[in-house]
C-alpha cells in the first residue's frame, strides 16, 4: 500500500507561476519536501495576464507532474489565482522562509527558459 499525501500533517506550501517549471524550482521543491515531508504547489493562474506567462494552467500541472514523478505521494498541485500579497496573522504557527540555493541554480531564468522555447 503507497503513501498518500496526508492533508493532516505539517505541509509547505511553494507558490509560483512556474513559466516553465525549472531545475531551479525542482531544487526549491527537493529542499522542501526534505524539510517538511510534503509540499503543496500553488500554482498562479497567469497565463496570458502578460508575455511572460505563456503557460496554461494544465501544461505547468503536466511538467511539474513530470519532473516531480519520483515524489507523486509527497505533493500536491492546486490551482491558485495571480496573488500580489502573502498576508497573515500574529504568531500563526508556521514560518516564512526564503531557500538559498548555489549561485548556479539561483542564475536559472525562466524568461531565458521561454525565449529558447517560444
Amino acid at each position: 500500500m503507497s503513501k498518500k499525501f496526508n492533508w493532516r500533517k505539517k505541509t509547505a506550501i511553494f507558490i509560483g507561476r512556474f513559466q516553465p517549471f525549472h531545475n531551479g524550482h525542482k531544487q526549491l521543491f527537493l529542499k522542501a519536501v526534505k524539510k517538511n515531508n510534503q509540499v503543496a504547489i500553488l500554482v498562479m493562474d497567469s497565463h496570458k495576464i502578460n508575455n511572460k506567462n505563456p503557460y496554461e494552467f494544465k501544461y505547468v500541472k503536466k511538467k511539474i507532474l513530470e519532473n516531480l514523478s519520483k515524489y507523486k505521494n509527497k505533493f500536491i498541485i492546486i490551482k491558485i489565482p495571480v496573488v500580489s500579497e502573502v498576508v497573515y496573522g500574529r504568531k500563526v504557527g508556521y514560518k516564512i522562509n526564503r531557500i538559498n540555493l548555489p549561485e548556479k541554480i539561483e542564475k536559472i531564468s525562466a524568461t531565458k527558459i521561454r525565449k529558447n522555447n517560444l
